[in-house]
C-alpha cells in the first residue's frame, strides 16, 4: 500500500470508529451510571461482584426461564471452565444457596440429587434489572 492509500485508508477507518463511538458512548455511560448506582439490590451487588458471577447468574436465569431442571453439575457447567475452577463454581452456588438467593431442593427422583432454581426475589429484581438495561437501548 502506498502512503497516500494508507493515509486514506485509516481517514476511512478512523471515520467509521468515531461514528460507532457517537452511538455507542451515550448508551456505554447510562449503562455505566445503573449498574454502578444500582445499590438497593443486594442481590443483584453479589452477582455482579466477579464476571465469573455474573456469567453465572444470567446462565443460570436463562436455563430457569427455559425451563430447565438445574442440577448442581448442571449449574457448575453452565459457564466455562476458563472463568473460574470447579471449587469457586461450586463455591459460588453454595454461597448463594446460603445468602437465600438460590433455592437448593432434593429431587423427588433421587434424593441425593440436589435441585436449584431462584428465588422469587432473584427473578423479580433480575427482571427489574433486565427491563432497565432494556429501557437503554429503547430509548
Amino acid at each position: 500500500m502506498k502512503n497516500d492509500e494508507l493515509i486514506d485508508h485509516l481517514k476511512n477507518n478512523n471515520e467509521q470508529q468515531l461514528d460507532h463511538l457517537e452511538n455507542a458512548l451515550p448508551i456505554i455511560k447510562k449503562l455505566l451510571v445503573l449498574l454502578l448506582e444500582d445499590e438497593k439490590s443486594s442481590i443483584l451487588t453479589f452477582f455482579r461482584s466477579d464476571v465469573y458471577k455474573y456469567f453465572f447468574l444470567l446462565t443460570f436465569m436463562v436455563e430457569y426461564f427455559d425451563g430447565d431442571e438445574i442440577s448442581q453439575e448442571h449449574a457448575i457447567s453452565l459457564v466455562p471452565q476458563k472463568y473460574a475452577s470447579r471449587i469457586k463454581r461450586l463455591q459460588v452456588l453454595k454461597q448463594a444457596v446460603e445468602l437465600g438467593y438460590i433455592i437448593e431442593k432434593s429431587s423427588t427422583v433421587d434424593k441425593r440429587r440436589r435441585i436449584y432454581s431462584p428465588s422469587t426475589q432473584l427473578v423479580a429484581e433480575f427482571l427489574e434489572g433486565a427491563n432497565n438495561i432494556n429501557n437503554i437501548f429503547e430509548n
